[in-house]
């Protein structure tokens, strides 16, 4: 029998801060299991859920300011190691006794960190000759540390940057360990959850899957499943989880909506039931697709037709399977915490995902989410312990509404066939000259206005493309990727001359934020 790898799990309360996944992602990177919660979840759960640890994120309020996120009194009394970062560390000083005010001069970005007195458990080996670089983020600072708490390190601007009362493993950083802009803050966190929280380290792939077969052959019994596979990476991976743990028992439903890559639907068919010799019934449903998104521009209604679709497709294949009674998905855990914030209302609703927000409360199957728990670096990993193409499993993210959002406005298959043919000369010329394992995410959009250009003798009226390419770490920030202008001047040639209805490329040279990855 397979250990519990739920046993060890540290639970982090969200204060707001746009860094609060990258906490729970260095978390997962030591090996260790965690749970993202609003940071005033009840204190009953907080005693349920049996963390070994708890780690407070940052936030934009301010501690003093009226009706600041709080948390429950007796969250320090339950014997359990915390760690405050930046908010949390503030609140942690007020709970304790101490006094925050709003900073002289706030700090926003590269700092340097000097340490005072000994480092403590928590902290050993995180300097280097006394100091370390970090990056900050506040507006205010710790100015009256609590009682039975000393200061570790502090900067220039702000003396208190971090502190900690071993006796009873509480501790608080002012800066954030969490990004990559502070170099040893990973050493930290994982020094945090496997030393101060005892944490063995247990979530590791060969552990999620063998975890994960057990779990689908307990909760399936004998029954039959049917995935929407869409040959993007989450549904392949969950698909080549869902055969290992069921075999045949697993049907899956390839959805050829006419929204996806050029050869998509060759190459999945190929992939799965060629080579893997797993069930899979490809369905034509382009027009029935095409007809339910005519008229509609709004790139959220868009998502819930298509996500709406899918759905009832998929209930239409079951019923033809008087056993079939899951319906799996590549839910991963980031669509689930963005979900959920926007039905809590605790975070920004920036766009829904059509396997979380678009199930209708009438749908006959019952959901089987085997990656739910996952991040997405976590799903690729389990995808090549498990034996995926290496160039499958690192593929660009392919948004699960497909073309549908990378075509702006309405949804036309004229628009469709235009930009899956750019598409396609864009990444193959990626590959071509080696740029596509250094890009995070590349991709062509199709602009639905015309402008004027001349081929040959002509005047020509025709539709514009744009090309998207970021580098990120995580994908809650990015920049654009610096294509060479050589390279650039090639791919627009090659669209203009091999791709009938365009004649203008440009390149996005937007970051996010301001802007997102997706146009839409």
């Amino acid at each position: 029998m397979s250990q519990d790898i739920h046993s060890e799990k540290i639970l982090i309360l969200d204060f707001g801060s746009q860094y609060t996944q990258l906490i729970a992602r260095r978390v997962r990177e030591a090996h260790v299991y965690c749970e993202l919660h609003p940071y005033d979840m009840a204190l009953d759960e907080i005693k349920a859920f049996a963390p070994k640890g708890i780690i407070l994120s940052g936030g934009p309020k301010s501690v003093y300011d009226e009706g600041a996120p709080a948390i429950a009194e007796e969250l320090f009394e339950l014997g359990v190691p915390v760690l405050g970062i930046c908010y949390g560390m503030q609140l942690m000083s007020c709970h304790f006794g101490g006094e925050v005010v709003p900073a002289g001069k706030r700090e926003y970005g590269h700092a340097e960190l000097q340490a005072q007195g000994t480092p403590g458990p928590l902290f050993d080996g995180f300097f280097v000759e006394g100091k370390s670089p970090v990056w900050m983020s506040h507006g205010d600072h710790v100015e009256k540390v609590p009682g039975n708490f000393e200061v570790v390190a502090g900067t220039a601007n702000a003396p208190v940057c971090a502190i900690q009362n071993v006796a009873r493993n509480l501790y608080g950083v002012q800066f954030h360990p969490e990004v990559n802009h502070t170099p040893r803050g990973e050493l930290l966190i994982d020094r945090f959850v496997r030393q101060i929280c005892d944490c063995s380290g247990q979530w590791t792939p060969g552990q999620i899957i063998e975890d994960a077969v057990i779990r689908i052959r307990e909760q399936v019994g004998t029954d039959k499943v049917i995935l929407g596979l869409s040959g993007g990476v989450d549904s392949s991976v969950a698909a080549t989880l869902i055969h290992r743990a069921i075999g045949d028992q697993l049907i899956c439903v390839f959805v050829d909506n006419g929204l996806l890559r050029l050869g998509e639907g060759d190459q999945v068919m190929d992939t799965f039931a060629e080579n893997m010799g797993v069930n899979v019934i490809r369905v034509d449903a382009e027009q029935r697709f095409l007809d339910g998104l005519a008229g509609v521009s709004d790139p959220e209604k868009k998502r819930k037709i298509i996500g709406g679709l899918f759905v009832d497709i998929f209930e239409e294949e079951a019923a033809k399977l008087s056993d079939a009674k899951w319906l799996a998905q590549g839910t991963i855990y980031p669509d689930v915490i963005e979900s959920a914030g926007a039905k809590t209302g605790k975070a920004h609703n920036i766009k829904s995902h059509h396997n979380v927000g678009g199930l209708p409360d009438y749908m006959k199957l019952s959901l089987l989410e085997p990656l739910r728990e996952l991040f997405k670096d976590e799903v690729r990993a389990v995808g090549e312990e498990m034996g995926l193409p290496h160039a499958m499993v690192w593929r660009h993210p392919f948004p699960g509404p497909g073309l549908g959002v990378r075509i702006l406005g309405e949804v036309k298959k004229e628009y469709a066939d235009i930009l899956r043919r750019a598409d396609a000369i864009y990444i193959e010329e990626l590959y071509r000259t080696g740029h596509y394992d250094k890009i995070s995410q590349a991709f062509a959009v199709f602009l639905p206005v015309k402008s004027v250009g001349v081929m040959g003798d002509g005047r020509t009226y025709e539709y514009v493309i744009a090309l998207r390419a970021v580098e990120t770490k995580d994908f809650m920030t990015a920049g654009w990727y610096p294509l060479p202008y050589a390279e650039l001047a090639h791919i627009s040639g090659r669209i203009i001359n091999e791709v009938k209805g365009v004649n203008r490329v440009t390149y996005d040279i937007s970051s996010k934020p301001p802007a997102t990855i997706e146009w839409e």
